[in-house]
């Protein structure tokens, strides 16, 4: 029988998630020679034996491959046979200016999970035990390809017994890069607060243990060290120890993430369904948001109000690391578990940084000898109407690619350096976009130094040069700024629209090139006409966009300062209306401070310092700060987030029941207004709140009656958009989007009048997203300017916006 020969080179998500093994143990079992090895710009193969062998092993390839991996091309050349008589792993090699792309971090497995509390188990309790199948990948990763020399394990030398089961063919072990165990592996370190350290052996692995439990069920705050960052985490049972945490952190009302034992304790404190139970015991692990019960667990296992307030949401997960596992098994109660660091701060990831910043904080540090390589908070999903739609895109999804369409696809490398708050950048490269994980804000001095290092070690691990920038048009924005300092003649820049970029992230995931209407609702981003725009409707393409409607504008007295004191916002508001006199305001002007009232009708009438806005973010806040839900916002969005809770019933969670619903659907209608653009204007529906308000209707009532009336408002007029442009698609993007009741009824009823709706899936409707939406924008424009102009749609746009 004859022998032929392949090569093969595979690139995709193949390094760090067992493919070399993988492939080992398939070219044995259909009795095939060669070898396989991990080089930077994927895995290569060459393969010997019968043609119809050859034949079924490259297609087990696709459909056999491990669970974690994701195989996006293999090349296949015939090749000359050279006579192996085995198959072998071989060394990895590095090829110049070529990349693969990398694994995210994989929650512990089930295997590893077991092994981890077996008493017979050498691995028995081990903190950091691992397979190929699980444990950590990107916070270890230092360069490619993904070997142990080029991570943060390389000062761990394997005992025997782990160098056995990393060279066995046979073995769950079989090349698992981070392979450790208590004698050779990274230890646990115990640190109190007065800094004193002690290291943790064998023996004493479970002593440390409940040495944690003990201060944890004390009432005490236990700094831990993860992959890719510190947590701090208490008692979630205990009230006085929550508060505690809130006081020392900074964090006076915005909730706090849960961790639990198990999905029976998930179960009794929310409604958890199949999709939701998948993700929450899936290999990502990230934090669920549920819908709660109520009335919740009883005595002791109740968790503490001040957790989450009233809202009617609970942010959970449960244990995706082995020491978490250990915790939470032997507290057998749910913890929280916060990212570590102070109020707006980045997650810290250096033991140096930890121990400096959280003393203040934490009463011990429960760390290890492992070095984090690159930051990450915990990811953050909902599930709507069976639908997984981020809300923080961090831990075990980035660094994953999200696809660049096809007529986009190019040797150009965009560098999109995202916005403000909520930062994410973005590198393309060909068909990927190489979205970051979760920043934060860059006005935090930590923050933007993290979004430096962030960008550098993507340039260093993925081989990125950038040929092009692009950047958001704030000229304050840090992000815009650090763009236009490094823009040159062989680095031009690309500024685009805030909420053009939302929409064109949504209609990027989804490969749409033509025109949509992009419903882009949030709380700020800078206007063509200088004014803060947030309540657009755009008919929009890739390449640019037209302003159909917006929300009408209301003065911010005093610019920032309206977004953290609401009361403000609403007053300008009622202000811009004409209302500011109704009886219905009254309790607003309560909040207001003595002579405030003059103060801000001065700086309206004066035009000083009050930028005009058409913000629905704005919008909410004024309402929540009207019904006294929310007047001082200590956290991003929470005014709005008040004021959607309050639509729920306290006791069953449900939206609150209104009788009078018909007759209020008709005073709270807004107005659509004709011109170019349109403009949506709320005075009805602010005239009926405070109308309501004076009458003592209750808030959640209010509350649901705006939503609504929002909502139908925002229907309408991307029904007038249809009849006007002839578009049939909607796009949804923007942090409103977050607010579940909203997003729900818009998305519904537009289905229902026969539209088709967009929204983002791999990324968050929020800012997470405006990177990608940038570097697509960014393509268009080039690709628009090149010889295949002709993939793109041409339109005839009013408005031109400017490169």
């Amino acid at each position: 029988m004859s022998r032929e020969a392949l090569d093969l080179e595979i690139n995709g998500i193949v390094q760090g998630v067992g493919f070399r093994p993988f492939v080992y143990n398939l070219a044995c079992s259909f009795d095939l020679v060669g070898w396989v090895l991990n080089a930077s710009d994927g895995v290569h193969i060459h393969i010997e034996g019968d043609r119809n062998r050859l034949d079924s092993f490259v297609g087990a390839l696709h459909e056999k491959a491990p669970s974690m991996s994701r195989i996006d091309h293999i090349e296949i050349q015939d090749a000359r046979a050279e006579g192996f008589t085995t198959f072998d792993i071989r060394m990895s090699e590095s090829i110049a200016r070529a990349s693969t792309l990398v694994s995210p971090d994989i929650a512990t497995c089930p295997q590893c999970a077991e092994e981890l509390f077996d008493v017979q188990n050498r691995r028995y309790h081990y903190p950091f035990i691992n397979c190929t199948q699980c444990g950590p990948r990107f916070t270890i990763i230092d360069a490619l390809p993904y070997d142990r020399p080029f991570t943060s394990m390389k000062s761990f030398t394997m005992c025997p017994e782990c160098d056995s089961e990393y060279r066995d063919p046979s073995d769950r072990r079989f090349h698992a890069q981070p392979d450790a165990c208590f004698a050779c592996g990274p230890q646990l370190t115990w640190t109190d607060s007065e800094g004193s350290e002690t290291a943790f052996d064998l023996a004493s692995s479970d002593a440390l243990i409940a040495r944690s439990t003990e201060l944890l069920l004390q009432g005490g705050i236990l700094a831990i060290k993860g992959l890719g960052g510190y947590h701090l985490a208490c008692d979630a049972t205990d009230e006085i120890a929550v508060q505690r945490l809130r006081d020392r952190k900074h964090r006076p009302i915005k909730p706090f993430a849960l961790m639990v034992p198990s999905l029976e304790y998930a179960r009794e404190l929310c409604h958890v369904d199949a999709i939701e139970e998948e993700v929450l015991a899936g290999n990502v692990r990230p934090v669920v948001l549920l819908g709660r019960k109520s009335p919740g667990r009883e005595g002791t296992e109740g968790i503490a109000r001040n957790i989450a307030g009233d809202l009617h949401e609970l942010g959970v997960m449960l244990p995706n690391t082995p020491l978490q596992h250990l915790l939470l098994a032997a507290v057998d109660r749910p913890l929280v578990m916060t990212s570590g660091n102070l109020s707006e701060e980045p997650i810290l990831a250096l033991d140096s940084e930890a121990l400096g910043l959280l003393s203040s904080v934490a009463d011990a540090f429960l760390a290890n000898n492992r070095p984090i390589i690159s930051r990450y908070d915990d990811s953050v999903v909902r599930v709507i109407d069976g639908v997984v739609i981020p809300v923080r895109r961090a831990r075990g999804y980035a660094p994953s690619p999200i696809a660049i369409p096809a007529p986009l696809q190019s040797d150009s490398c965009v560098l999109a350096c995202g916005p403000e708050q909520k930062n994410t950048f973005c590198f393309t490269r060909g068909k990927h976009a190489f979205v970051s994980q979760h920043l934060g804000d860059l006005e935090n001095a930590l923050t933007y130094a993290a979004w430096e290092d962030t960008v550098a070690l993507y340039e260093r691990l993925f081989e990125l040069q950038p040929t092009r920038l692009s950047c958001d048009m704030h000229p304050e924005y840090l992000s815009t700024k650090w763009a236009r300092a490094h823009e040159s003649e062989e680095l031009p820049l690309s500024a685009v629209q805030h909420h053009h970029a939302h929409i064109a992230a949504v209609t990027g995931e989804h490969d749409r090139s033509d025109r949509v209407i992009g419903v882009a609702l949030d709380g700020t981003g800078l206007g063509d006409d200088g004014d803060v725009w947030g309540g657009e409707i755009l008919l929009s393409d890739w390449c640019d966009y037209e302003r159909f409607a917006h929300l009408a504008t209301f003065p911010m007295p005093g610019g920032g300062s309206a977004i953290k004191n609401p009361s403000r916002m609403a007053y300008g508001v009622l202000l811009g209306c004409g209302l500011e006199s109704h009886p219905g305001a009254a309790m607003l002007k309560g909040f207001l401070g003595e002579n405030e009232e003059a103060v801000l009708r001065k700086m309206v009438e004066r035009n000083l310092n009050c930028p005009k806005t058409s913000s629905a973010g704005r919008l909410l806040d004024s309402v929540a700060a009207l019904c006294g839900v929310c007047t001082k916002a200590t956290y991003d969005g929470e005014p709005a987030i008040a004021l959607e809770a309050a639509i729920y019933d306290a006791t069953t969670k449900e939206p609150v029941e209104d009788e009078f619903e018909e007759e209020a659907c008709i005073r709270y209608a807004f107005t659509l207004e004709d011109g170019s653009p349109a403009v949506i204007n709320p005075a009805p529906a602010l005239l009926a709140v405070l109308e309501d308000l004076h009458e003592g209707c209750s808030p959640s009532i209010i509350a649901k009656r705006f939503h609504d009336a929002l909502s139908t408002a925002i229907v309408e007029i991307c029904l007038r958009a249809h009849e006007a442009s002839g578009c049939d698609t909607v796009a949804l993007g923007g942090g409103v989007f977050m607010n579940r009741y909203l997003f729900r009824n818009i998305r519904t009823t537009l289905e229902y009048r026969g539209l088709h709706v967009l929204f983002g899936k791999d990324l968050p409707a929020n800012d997470g997203c405006i990177s990608y939406g940038q570097a697509i924008v960014t393509l268009a424009r080039e690709c628009a300017a090149t010889e295949r102009k002709d993939q793109l749609c041409a339109l005839p746009f009013q408005h031109r916006s400017s490169n």
